[in-house]
């Protein structure tokens, strides 16, 4: 969804979007880089192979959690999403990132509001604790208080940059919900770890809370992967959930 608010040029969203721009990720990858173990140079001469024939090997390697076969893969993804979505991805020590830099451009006015199914209250204590929907007044209160505050912001933004005030120094007064974009690299590997810690799951052997917003992005990359890796993907399905 995107709307557009009293001041014309200020979109709200309350959706992301990822893009995978380029991969070379298969499970054959997986395949000729574990049996070079015991095959060596040979190992490429099987590439050709079914690899639905190596479904057993690939799902041995994630359930004991022999993991370097699986890094022999590459798929980058372009999202965009909020800044504080970016912050929490960054966590993730285990890929490459290029972030849009509101240094060098100006951002551009587009801002995150949820929608109605985004649950808003939390309930219990940390470590125990759960996500449930508010009322509607709740919601309103929501929404209308972040429009108030990023038209604030947005005005004061651009009221700094008109006086000639360096972008990096303007950018100060921008939220963290303000859209940024940016080229993440991952591994099979390092994606199967993003997965595990940033959805939430049944069956996953370690369950994680992660905030929805992050979790939409990594839907939305689990759902690539899912296509490119179809064998790796049932495998940490079967494990789990567990990288290995």
């Amino acid at each position: 969804m995107s709307e557009s608010s009293a001041h014309s040029e200020i979109i709200f969203r309350d959706d992301v979007s990822v893009e995978l721009i380029k991969a070379s990720a298969s499970d054959a990858d997986v395949i000729w880089a574990a049996r070079v173990s015991t095959a060596g140079e040979q190992s490429m001469d099987e590439i050709g192979e079914d690899p639905s024939r190596s479904a057993g090997l690939i799902n041995y390697l994630a359930r004991e959690r022999h993991g370097s076969p699986f890094e022999h893969t590459s798929m980058t993804f372009f999202i965009s999403a909020p800044i504080f979505v970016f912050r929490e991805f960054m966590r993730h020590r285990i890929a490459s990132y290029n972030e849009e830099s509101g240094r060098y451009r100006e951002l551009k006015p587009v801002f995150y509001i949820p929608n109605q199914e985004r649950n808003l209250i939390q309930i219990g204590k940390t470590g125990a604790y759960e996500f449930i929907p508010g009322t509607q007044e709740q919601f309103d209160v929501t929404v209308d208080a972040m429009k108030d505050a990023y038209i604030v912001a947005y005005d004061s933004y651009k009221k700094m940059l008109d006086a000639g005030i360096a972008r990096e120094v303007a950018r100060a007064v921008l939220p963290v919900a303000t859209y940024s974009s940016m080229y993440v690299t991952m591994n099979a590997r390092a994606l199967m770890n993003f997965l595990s810690l940033r959805t939430s799951r049944e069956g996953s052997h370690f369950p994680s809370y992660p905030q929805r917003e992050i979790e939409m992005v990594a839907e939305k990359m689990e759902a690539e992967f899912a296509k490119l890796m179809p064998l790796t993907y049932g495998a940490f399905e079967k494990s789990g959930r567990v990288a290995p």
